[in-house]
């Protein structure tokens, strides 16, 4: 039974001028189980002709069969699969990845065929052991001798049955002792069943055969059958039968293995392919930590103004030079808001400058009548004592609240001023609470300041009723745009006409937090940039490696490997370098960031999981992105131009 069968199969190569027709109309039919060698010259026509039988090339013109089926039809990934499952090929300069052991080497078209590690490494094991190879499993090639080399390369052929083993000059590159060694075992082979296809110009080599085929010129001129010696296969390999998506995990599995296996292999080179990447994420995970540092510190100060507070002032606005004589604000409008809904709590407030008297002491400060829950809605915290109650400011309590700033200057030598008497415009005021040191920056942090019920600021102080502004502490559930709109209106509706302004504190920390985030995204994007010079680099690279390894992409092909099965493999290196690029830039910038928070005082980088997640997608995405390309073009190889690669 005919298992190969040629017919009128020419091959050109080159084109136009250039064009040489190396295989001319060749006719040929080998039996299954039968040993054939094909002989020539160099130059002759033979070798072309064997890639072709072993479907690492395509004939320009004419049929192809192997058992009935025409190979010429046949897709690229059809093509791979028979030369995975049919094919076991024995080449000259024995074609082992020196990266990988003797047994790895033997086991790898296994890898291709769905075989599970532990039976294709027992498989492997076995051939290597009775090709008396069983000392050498752990040893790369360039740790074997030419001869060794050369059965690892049988038991590779035999990994996946071999139903036809193709020898191009399996002895040429070994000595007289190792050739003899060779050719007994591919003979072995022939009566254990496999069809023995053997090309060489040595014609002692040849005789051995069954069959003998001359080829001269591009054209057969003799074909002598010396033997009939013709042999069933006794060591065939049971299909491996899987699941489509058990296939493609299995194939994703088996291509991050090989992955990690190239990366481990070129250490250097694959740090250096990261290094753009670890800039880059480092430069956009750190810039987004500054960022937020900087606007938590800013949303601090403004909050140290009150949180969802609105401050109403008399006038039209900032710069209203009639600001000051407009007297329509009154205790009994803070009353009338307090009662409304949406609002927590409001608050009239009363200024007064004037000096402060104690002991020899005799300063300028400012004084601020207020209501007993001004402290609480401005955020500022007590040091020492309390604040003045509810009661207290209903009775015109001659009590005060002094900062941090008075305390420093009039009662350095007395720590706990609680229960003194200062005089300020003449007036006494028992002290019953010091404020913390206010760390936010503008006029009130540098002034003393002193804190009174703002009845005590009216009436004994100012001797007026009026009020200069009015703080009101918004309910956290109510939108502070629709709260001030109301307030708006209930005080125009109050006064007949509107002479007042208000001050959003929610309105100011969402400008500020659209600047801050506006700020953020410029700095961030320019970092983005490094991130895509990263990715750059990490395709010039692997368009490097793919170069380089053309002769691995040619050999994985050979044995099995389908296009689908090269283009992951490179493209899980691609995303492999830059996923732990990636890891490695968050960690640089966890470093950056640990330097910073020890060394400045002020405020301290603030990482969120956001962004470091965001960063290890966009090191991901841009594996993928600039790793496809290469990743494609190893896929896209022909064979037998791989494997011719140097």
């Amino acid at each position: 039974m005919n298992i190969i069968e040629l017919k009128n199969i020419h091959k050109y190569f080159g084109q136009d001028g250039n064009r040489v027709h190396v295989l001319k109309g060749i006719n040929l039919c080998i039996e299954k189980g039968d040993f054939v060698a094909i002989i020539g010259q160099s130059g002759s026509g033979k070798s072309t002709m064997m890639n072709i039988i072993g479907c690492l090339d395509v004939p320009t013109s004419g049929s192809y069969k192997i058992n009935g089926v025409e190979v010429g039809k046949m897709s690229k990934d059809q093509l791979a699969e028979l030369r995975c499952k049919t094919f076991g090929f024995i080449f000259q300069r024995y074609n082992l990845l020196n990266n990988l052991k003797a047994s790895e080497n033997a086991a790898l078209p296994a890898v291709y065929l769905g075989l599970n590690a532990e039976d294709r490494n027992k498989r492997a094991v076995e051939l290597l052991k009775q090709l008396e190879l069983g000392n050498k499993l752990g040893n790369k090639p360039n740790e074997l001798s030419g001869g060794q080399q050369q059965r690892v390369s049988i038991a590779r052929a035999l990994m996946n049955g071999g139903e036809i083993i193709l020898a191009d000059e399996p002895t040429g590159a070994l000595d007289s002792k190792s050739g003899e060694m060779v050719m007994e075992i591919i003979k072995k082979l022939h009566r254990q069943g496999h069809t023995i296809i053997l090309v060489t110009h040595d014609g002692k080599i040849a005789a051995q055969a069954s069959r003998i085929i001359e080829i001269k010129d591009g054209e057969i001129v003799a074909d002598e059958r010396k033997a009939s010696d013709f042999y069933e296969v006794k060591d065939a390999v049971k299909p491996v039968k899987r699941s489509r998506i058990d296939m493609m995990k299995y194939s994703f599995l088996e291509s991050l293995k090989m992955s990690l296996h190239a990366i481990l292999a070129n250490k250097m080179r694959s740090l250096l392919t990261m290094l753009g990447i670890i800039i880059g994420i480092a430069s956009v995970v750190s810039v987004v930590a500054l960022g937020n540092a900087s606007q938590a510190k800013i949303m601090a100060q403004i909050n140290s103004m009150g949180t969802n507070t609105i401050d109403i002032m008399p006038g039209t606005g900032f710069g209203d030079m009639r600001s000051g004589r407009v007297k329509t604000l009154k205790v009994s409008d803070s009353n009338y808001l307090a009662r409304q809904g949406f609002v927590d709590n409001s608050t009239p407030s009363v200024s007064a400058s004037g000096t402060l008297v104690y002991g020899n002491y005799s300063l300028t400060a400012q004084l601020r009548g207020v209501g007993a829950q001004y402290f609480e809605v401005k955020g500022r915290d007590i040091a020492q004592g309390r604040v003045f109650s509810e009661r207290e400011v209903d009775n015109m309590a001659s009590v005060v609240v002094i900062d941090d700033n008075t305390l420093n200057e009039i009662f350095a030598d007395n720590p706990n001023p609680i229960g003194e008497i200062i005089m300020f415009n003449k007036k006494p005021l028992k002290i019953i609470g010091v404020t913390e040191k206010d760390s936010n920056p503008g006029p009130m942090s540098e002034t003393m300041n002193i804190w009174t019920p703002y009845t005590t600021a009216m009436y004994k102080i100012n001797g007026s009723s009026d009020i200069n502004s009015i703080t009101v502490k918004v309910s956290d559930a109510v939108n502070s745009q629709v709260a001030e709109e109301s307030i708006e209106n209930i005080l125009t509706a109050l006064h007949g006409t509107k002479d007042f302004f208000m001050i959003n504190s929610d309105s100011i920390k969402q400008t500020v937090e659209s600047a801050t985030n506006t700020m953020k995204l410029l700095i961030a994007s320019i970092a983005v940039i490094s991130l895509i010079v990263g990715g750059i680099g990490v395709m010039n690279i692997m368009l490097v490696s793919v170069t380089e390894r053309t002769r691995e992409i040619g050999i994985r092909m050979a044995i099995g490997a389908q296009q689908a099965d090269i283009l992951l493999q490179f493209l899980i290196e691609a995303i492999l370098i830059c996923l732990v690029g990636g890891f490695m830039g968050v960690a640089l910038s966890m470093i950056i960031g640990f330097c910073f928070n020890t060394f400045s005082e002020d405020f301290g980088m603030i990482f969120s999981t956001a962004s470091i997640v965001l960063a290890l997608v966009c090191s991901t995405a841009i594996g993928i992105i600039f790793g496809y390309m290469p990743a494609k073009n190893a896929s896209n190889l022909n064979p037998i131009d791989a494997l011719a690669s140097e």
